[in-house]
């Protein structure tokens, strides 16, 4: 005789909404071509060796016994060496090929790293910092044109996504690696992450120098049959100067996350190092895990310009909370919808800047973005310092949700009218 448990309907109807969401979370991942994956591994190689900027500060201060304001001041060269490493990265791609670049950043970030225990004076370390950002920062424009030259046109977001989160994977297994490096040696930290450089620039070397060739052959062919086009810089296209000031704005309120929001949980909410550890820790998680769900979904239910200005707006909610709550569960709360927001805004971001680039300047388009995003090292702590001493930290989040909603609208308008005259492009 056969028995019904009565609660087998019970168990059906949980089993099949958890598949059903595997299987979405999943599709999320469906598609990317092998090359994206690749590019995606050479980033996480390389930024789970990004170790030494986290405990730059610590190192100057334990180590080298530097005063705060001089480690503030060799810090500020890490930005500027950004800045000019974002713009002349942009520029040698589209002369030299990304492919080229990202060699050259690799391999030269490996002897810069190997070089910086060796400058011990503040003015020394200024400029070897400088040099490093420079050359380190080369890399992003070049490796964010690869993207969009390996990526399927369909998968383009999703590729930019998938780099992202391994950089966010990245940036969450370095720091933990380099404490523990750290408390052995601050020498072994510059070392290892020499090494991870370098053990990315051969990665890269082993998968792309063949597809690199065949690529090369490929547009060459193309040039001799098809006419040469105007190439426009990115620096004389007004539709697209203005959505970069728009994007530096973004970048400056959202880099408050990485030197001043850390201060608010210490020094107004009164939270002791562990937990601030938790609540960060928490954000690069939430990225980890939604990210490829989360852009997914924005891509089949909504626009570009509505996820940008969505991505914008909870960012915005995220820091005005501050303003009004300190509970530790609305900090969790508030954390979260700041990741959410990032994760609907840079991916998208970078593919904006890839379409509004010709085939011939892709390079000096991304690395204008990149100085606009890059800026946020230089502006985004002094802002935040200077507000939130003046008045207050809660002045500072409620202005900062005000301007991150006018943002949004900004957003709104100026993507339609970047995008409108690009050919199927939908908005």
């Amino acid at each position: 005789m056969l028995y019904c448990l009565p609660d087998e309907p019970n168990v059906f109807t949980l089993q099949f909404p958890v598949k059903r969401l595997l299987n979405i979370y999943l599709d999320s991942y469906r598609g990317l071509s092998r090359s994206s994956w690749m590019l995606a591994i050479v980033m996480l190689i390389n930024r789970t060796g990004s170790m030494v900027l986290p405990f730059l500060g610590v190192y100057m201060m334990d180590h080298l016994h530097f005063t705060l304001s001089q480690s503030g001041f060799v810090l500020s060269f890490f930005g500027l060496g950004s800045v000019a490493g974002s713009f002349i990265g942009g520029y040698l791609t589209d002369r030299t090929g990304e492919f080229n670049v990202q060699v050259f950043s690799l391999f030269a970030n490996t002897v810069m790293f190997c070089l910086i225990p060796y400058f011990t004076t503040v003015h020394s370390l200024s400029a070897i910092i400088f040099l490093q950002a420079l050359i380190g920062e080369q890399f992003r424009p070049a490796n964010s044109v690869a993207v969009a030259k390996y990526a399927r046109s369909e998968n383009l977001t999703r590729a930019f996504s998938l780099n992202r989160m391994a950089i966010n994977l990245g940036f969450s297994l370095g720091p933990a690696l380099g404490g523990i490096l750290a408390a052995i040696s601050y020498q072994l930290l510059f070392y290892v992450n020499a090494a991870a450089a370098f053990i990315a620039g051969i990665t890269y070397i082993v998968f792309f120098k063949r597809r690199h060739l065949v690529y090369k052959r490929r547009s060459a062919t193309k040039k001799i049959t098809a006419p040469v086009g105007i190439v426009r810089s990115p620096y004389l296209d007004p539709k697209f100067i203005v959505f970069c000031l728009l994007c530096a704005v973004f970048s400056i309120c959202f880099m408050l996350l990485m030197n001043t929001l850390p201060l608010f949980y210490r020094e107004a909410v009164k939270l002791d190092k562990q937990m601030i550890g938790i609540l960060l820790g928490h954000s690069g998680l939430v990225v980890v895990l939604l990210e490829m769900l989360l852009v997914h979904f924005a891509e089949r239910k909504m626009s570009i310009v509505q996820t940008m200005a969505l991505g914008t707006v909870l960012c915005g909610i995220s820091y005005g909370m501050l303003g009004f709550t300190a509970a530790l569960p609305l900090l969790f709360v508030s954390i979260t919808l700041l990741s959410c927001g990032e994760i609907l805004i840079f991916p998208f971001m970078a593919t904006i800047t890839a379409r509004s680039a010709g085939e011939n300047n892709k390079g000096s388009y991304m690395g204008m973005n990149g100085i606009a995003m890059s800026a946020a090292f230089i502006f985004s702590p002094l802002i935040g310092s200077a507000v939130a001493s003046r008045w207050s930290f809660e002045t500072l989040w409620i202005g900062v949700a005000l301007v991150l909603l006018l943002t949004a609208l900004g957003f709104y308008y100026s993507i339609g009218w970047l995008l409108r005259d690009k050919p199927g492009e939908q908005v």
